[in-house]
């Protein structure tokens, strides 16, 4: 596999503690299959002069200004030409072999775009991390979950998970994606700001009919809560909003107004939850999350439209065909394996 075939990109802001414990694990199990890039959102530390002396192989864009994650990809990756992308947060610890298991699965099936490997946690090493862990599903309200974690329920690994599977969603934090399908999409929404940019990426690829992976074969480790802290009201808000977002946007499964309901339903709950237990930050997090997207109500659903001009071979496979929080909460089914398998869309 020729070096110029796949770019591995880290988006970076003010990130030099990530670089320095981990760019040199980067460089010394990717070089060989990939080019490595630092996609740098104007940053104020010494960044990129520690790149430069102690990783010189790495190729930089310097971006002007602080786009944020998905514009300052979008942005980035218009300046690397490669046949696959592969996009690595800065706070990621890869291993050796990791990047071509990966690819050799995605070419293995035309209509597979894009994979992640498995996501595992940088600091609990036997268990799965949050942002992804064993390919990300989408329940029927659109919320999303992963095997390897449901909601607060962590998985440990003892092999479940090693086989290559078609998945809904792929992690952001270790994304590989057909460049040239990343950008016919449009590339991550920048509306998102940050949080389920990538579940909307991939929504939108497989409203095309492609199909989205996750390799069994490949692992990383995650730190994770890099940018926001999974307790700060400020992720609370992000996640709410641009859940709905997701729904809106990509949702074609039936009337999507009767899905926003159910969620003020359900979003009604998590309010009456937060104030239960004296969070009223987070109750302020979900209301304002609430008011963004009915100010944006007009922009998305003219998003909508576009995109269903387009999906006119809709792929669901990874759809869970019913109420994740029912069967989480009520049910008690915390791992993966206790959810019924007929009800994931095929």
């Amino acid at each position: 596999m020729a070096s110029t075939k796949v770019a591995v990109a880290i988006l970076n802001w003010n990130g030099i503690n990530y670089l320095q414990s981990f760019l040199g694990k980067v460089c010394e199990y990717s070089l060989s299959d990939a080019e490595v890039w630092i996609i740098d959102n104007a940053s104020s530390d010494d960044s990129l002069s520690y790149v430069r002396k102690n990783h010189p192989q790495v190729k930089i864009v310097e971006l002007d200004s602080n786009l944020g994650f998905a514009n300052g990809y979008n942005q980035g990756l218009k300046q690397i030409s490669a046949e696959y992308f592969i996009l690595l947060n800065s706070d990621v610890e890869v291993t050796p072999g990791w990047i071509k298991p990966v690819i050799d699965f995605i070419e293995s099936d035309d209509q597979l775009v894009a994979a992640q490997p498995l996501i595992l946690d940088q600091r609990k090493k036997d268990y799965f991390e949050h942002a992804g862990a064993a390919g990300g599903y989408i329940d029927k309200d659109g919320f999303p979950f992963c095997a390897g974690r449901i909601f607060d329920s962590f998985e440990k690994n003892h092999g479940q998970y090693t086989e290559n599977r078609e998945v809904f969603w792929a992690s952001g934090a270790s994304l590989f994606v057909n460049a040239h399908h990343y950008f016919e999409s449009g590339g991550l929404d920048g509306d998102f700001f940050a949080h389920m940019e990538e579940i909307d990426l991939c929504w939108r690829l497989k409203n095309r009919g492609f199909k989205i992976g996750v390799c069994g074969k490949s692992s990383v480790y995650h730190v994770g809560g890099g940018t926001l802290n999974k307790l700060d009201p400020k992720k609370t808000y992000l996640n709410f909003r641009n859940n709905l977002y997701l729904i809106l946007k990509n949702d074609f499964d039936g009337f999507f107004a009767l899905r926003i309901f159910r969620r003020l339903i359900l979003d009604g709950i998590a309010i009456l939850r937060f104030l239960i237990e004296g969070k009223p930050a987070f109750v302020l997090a979900v209301l304002k999350a609430h008011f963004s997207f009915y100010k944006h109500f007009p922009k998305m659903y003219s998003k909508r439209l576009a995109l269903r001009e387009l999906a006119d071979n809709p792929n669901n496979h990874g759809r869970f065909r019913a109420s994740i929080l029912v069967h989480y909460f009520l049910k008690k089914q915390k791992h993966f394996a206790e959810l019924p398998t007929d009800l994931f869309s095929k």
